[in-house]
């Protein structure tokens, strides 16, 4: 009796039912698109930490350079009468110094350490363009024309390099299952002039399998494409290789670590600088606080404003609805007055009050879910793509010196790389614990919305009732 009473009262008042049950919809439906728009953003850093820490390592160890340990870096000596120059140098990345190979095996031999491998970060910087000539009295002009008729030119340009300890390779920059075309190194290949290329460098560059690409003045034949995330290196060549081309034979940049168990991470990690005095040791959660753009500006909006949004949403809709279900209450004084004077008692007027709440809830927590489902589609449909930035990255340290024929030095500036920047589409999956979470918010709306109404319910009298007949 009492559900066909629920069904015919929320028939007859369609129009109070659906206003009710729209704004714990919309409350609810808010609720699960912050919530698939958070789970998006946390899942977009996962991908970027993934991308700039490398493949299957849980710490990396580096040494940055110490203020004014060094110098300008020069591309050799110009011949005295040369106008047009192209010279390239091959360095390492930013303000990295560089570990001595042996560190490796000592990091290898920690308590806590799975696997570890070296890897050696490069930038190919190549500077081509037109020498200033300098007059006495004149001033600096290009060579070959009038003085101050011209302004020398330079260009400046440069890829990232990354030399592989191919004999591990179940930690460092680059796994053989990323190589789509082509082949990974051969295990013969630790000196080896090849090389493997990113895909979008290779789409930029217009290369493939056989190409050759130059590094250091040596033409190195491409064996492998590569899919890797944005802000990889562009090309992958054995460690070897890279350090006799660099002239930094038995050095390395970056080791790479696989700890056997997230439980000794930090332990780990200040295992490895006693041992290596001065290093910087990266984990996941380092390396996550590091990262700006952005992502980083999307992540504390979800976090802080998100949360804030959706309960105060939620407070909004619970409060309408229980003051819209007292409302209709107020209303229904004659009907509940009437009843309680033909034998119904009040626990029965606050079930049959109750009972309509949860139904409004359920049905506004249905819709809700449906409403967030369609959104969070739709966010990941035509969600934009967010960059996160991870550091600085100088090609060679420092100024660029120049030598003329004098043995005079010309310093021109910085040659920054720019900060190793990875893009990510945001997306907004939706978990199986948030459509719970909102199927309990729908339940709880309704027994708001329902304990507000029998509690003005429960107030009423027949004598109430009986004024009120005309």
């Amino acid at each position: 009796m009492l559900l066909t009473y629920l069904r015919r009262e929320l028939r007859r008042r369609m129009k109070q039912a659906i206003v009710v049950a729209l704004g714990l919809t919309i409350g609810i439906g808010l609720v699960l698109v912050v919530s698939a728009t958070s789970n998006g953003v946390k899942t977009a850093q996962a991908s970027v930490l993934h991308a700039l820490y490398g493949v299957g390592t849980d710490m990396t160890v580096s040494k940055t350079v110490a203020p004014g340990t060094r110098g300008p870096q020069n591309f050799g000596t110009i011949p005295s009468g040369s106008t047009q120059i192209s010279r390239e140098m091959l360095r390492p990345v930013g303000g990295q110094t560089t570990l001595p190979e042996t560190d490796v095996s000592t990091v290898a031999n920690l308590r806590g350490t799975a696997v570890a491998t070296g890897g050696l970060e490069l930038s190919d910087t190549t500077l081509s363009g037109t020498l200033p000539s300098y007059t006495p009295g004149s001033g600096f002009s290009a060579r070959g024309t009038p003085s101050g008729s011209s302004s020398p030119s330079f260009s400046i340009s440069s890829f990232s390099v990354d030399g592989v300890q191919i004999s591990k390779t179940g930690v460092g920059p680059l796994a053989p299952s990323q190589v789509t075309s082509g082949s990974y190194f051969a295990s013969s290949d630790n000196n080896a002039d090849v090389a493997i290329v990113s895909s979008a460098y290779a789409t930029q560059e217009s290369l493939k399998v056989g190409s050759s690409i130059t590094i250091e003045g040596k033409a190195l034949p491409v064996v492998g494409i590569a899919q890797v995330a944005s802000g990889a290196a562009d090309v992958y060549i054995p460690l070897g290789t890279a350090q006799s081309l660099s002239g930094l034979s038995g050095d390395v940049t970056t080791i790479y670590v696989s700890a056997s168990s997230a439980l000794v991470v930090s332990s780990l990690t200040s295992e490895i600088q006693k041992v290596i005095p001065g290093s910087t040791v990266t984990t996941s959660a380092s390396l996550a606080s590091e990262i700006t753009g952005s992502l980083s500006s999307a992540s504390k909006l979800a976090t802080s404003l998100g949360t804030g949004l959706s309960i105060a949403a939620l407070v909004v809709a619970f409060i309408v609805a229980g003051l819209l279900m007292m409302a209709a209450v107020a209303r229904r004084v004659r009907e509940f007055g009437t009843l309680k004077a033909i034998g119904w008692k009040t626990r029965r007027i606050v079930e049959q009050v109750m009972g309509e709440g949860i139904v409004l809830g359920i049905v506004g927590g249905i819709a809700g879910i449906v409403l967030g489902i369609v959104a969070a589609e739709v966010i990941s449909a035509v969600g934009p793509t967010l960059s996160a930035t991870f550091g600085p990255s100088y090609a060679t340290g420092g100024r660029f010196g120049f030598g003329g024929g004098t043995g005079a030095g010309t310093g021109f500036g910085h040659a920054a790389l720019g900060a190793r920047t990875v893009l990510v589409h945001l997306t907004a999956p939706l978990h199986g614990g948030t459509i719970v979470l909102a199927v309990v918010l729908a339940v709880a709306g309704g027994l708001i919305a329902g304990a507000f109404g029998s509690w003005r319910a429960a107030r009423l009298s027949p004598a109430a009732a009986l004024r009120r007949v005309e």
